[in-house]
């Protein structure tokens, strides 16, 4: 058989298979600094490996979560500052997987990309590295897909996948009861959910992303792409501490959709909004776009990350050790009977 001359290329097709090889050895020692006891295996294999008895577990249940980033990405891209959203996109996977009573694995990354920029995405996942790092969590593999005339020029999306595990019987929510008291963690600022309407308020504000911060120090871009706070080392210490019934995730829905959802048939909650201070971030979003404080609660997390229900007479104490363990801690108020949130007071 003759051989076929001029014929096409998958780099002329778009796919450059030496730059997938080239990122997989930039990132080798960012995932490396990700070891933990359970891990049997490196980058570069069909599937990773994990040893969940080497990880201390006797009878585990396995907890898995899975999320992206959502458009906050797109802040990211235009200012080319994307290290932070790998931190995003671990945060958004483990702390839904703590508010389970799991402690974080491992975790698994997807980038997708129309041409791959090995720097790039060499710093999206060195963030997701430590992100995993101050998780608790390996990073034991990903997949980098290159899928020309799929993105647009320079665009890419994320996606992560977490693994946790508990002792059997040790599950969350478990004995939420009325009167229990709600523990709100401090939000970093928006977090990773709601940068649609993100994006219409600055849009309305006449403003770009090099633009000075109106509510802080630096560009708009750079405050807008504060990390998501990684909660999992401080619940897991209350959580192990005893007196922990249940935690919310507050994401997209805010406090309004997530706290119902830790809450059993024929029980809400009342907060208390004045017991603490909306963020500047929320505050200049109400002001520019007219958010009422109703829409605020139900689409971003207005300051309050977490929330951990606790036993009455473990409140104090578990505040404590939050507080030592480095969050800002508020008590916010109390499960009550009937259904859904009961606010009083107003956002400030």
């Amino acid at each position: 058989m003759s051989e076929r001359r001029n014929g096409l290329t998958y780099s002329q097709a778009g796919v450059d298979i030496d730059a997938g090889n080239a990122l997989v050895e930039r990132i080798k020692p960012a995932a490396k600094r990700t070891a933990r006891p359970g891990v049997m295996s490196g980058l570069g294999g069909f599937g990773a490996l994990f040893d969940l008895k080497a990880a201390g577990y006797a009878d585990p249940v396995l907890v898995a979560a899975t999320d992206g980033v959502g458009t906050k990405l797109r802040i990211a891209i235009d200012t080319g500052e994307v290290g932070g959203v790998g931190i995003d996109l671990v945060a958004m996977c483990v702390n839904d997987l703590v508010c389970q009573g799991a402690e974080p694995l491992f975790f698994l990354d997807y980038f997708a990309t129309g041409k791959l920029a090995v720097d790039e995405a060499a710093q999206v996942v060195e963030g997701i590295a430590e992100g995993c790092v101050r998780a608790g969590c390996a990073l034991i593999g990903g997949e980098t897909a290159e899928m020309p005339g799929m993105y647009g020029d320079g665009d890419f999306d994320l996606a992560g996948f977490a693994v946790g595990a508990m002792e059997r019987g040790t599950e969350l929510p478990a004995g939420v009861a009325e009167g229990d008291v709600l523990l709100g963690l401090a939000s970093d600022g928006v977090h990773s959910n709601g940068y649609s309407l993100v994006r219409k308020v600055v849009e309305r504000a006449g403003l770009s992303w090099s633009n000075p911060a109106p509510f802080a120090d630096g560009s708009l871009g750079a405050a807008l792409l504060t990390p998501t706070r990684l909660y999992v080392k401080p619940a897991l210490a209350a959580i192990r501490s005893g007196g922990v019934r249940a935690l919310a995730h507050i994401t997209g829905g805010g406090l309004t959709e997530n706290l119902p959802r830790v809450l059993p048939e024929g029980l809400g909650a009342e907060i208390d909004l004045d017991a603490w201070h909306l963020p500047l971030v929320f505050g200049w979003m109400s002001e520019v776009a007219g958010l009422e404080h109703g829409e605020m609660l139900k689409t971003f997390n207005a300051g309050i990350g977490m929330v951990l229900v606790v036993a009455p007479d473990r409140a104090e104490a578990l505040a404590g050790l939050l507080r030592a363990e480095g969050e800002t801690v508020f008590d916010i108020g109390r499960v009550a009977p009937g259904q859904g949130i009961r606010y009083r007071g107003n956002l400030s």
